[in-house]
């Protein structure tokens, strides 16, 4: 099981959320690998010097690139939901079966994994 975090969960840290805090240390704690799309960094990133909040959280966090396999992928994912973010449809590429989701989004990742047939925990931040 790994966590994988949208750009809520990112935005949610940096402006201090006790709650978000608190989980990503306890996830941690417990050695559960952090995940999330580089379209998710992009959509975070602004200016480094002011984020240190999101830099140190990325520094713990694996990135999955939106590499050429990826995009076709994630392409064909959103073609089939109907859906049009890149950066979710990214994301739920990320997920696998008995991960958590930490985001803002519920009901567009909640979609975009049940139309990849993926059942996993969505944690509203």
């Amino acid at each position: 099981m790994k966590a994988v975090l949208d750009a809520g969960a990112f935005l949610a840290a940096e402006r201090g959320d006790r709650p978000v805090r608190a989980l990503l240390r306890v996830l941690q704690e417990k050695q559960i690998d952090l995940v999330t799309s580089s379209a998710v960094v992009a959509q975070v990133w602004r200016n480094g010097r002011l984020q240190a909040r999101v830099a140190q959280l990325l520094s713990a966090v694996y990135v999955r690139p939106l590499a050429p396999s990826e995009d076709r992928r994630t392409g064909e994912l959103l073609g089939q939901s109907g859906t049009h973010d890149v950066t979710d449809g990214h994301l739920s590429l990320c997920v696998a079966r008995g991960d958590q989701v930490l985001t803002s989004d519920h009901s567009d990742v909640q979609h975009l994994l049940a139309v990849r047939g993926v059942a996993a925990t969505i944690v509203d931040v």
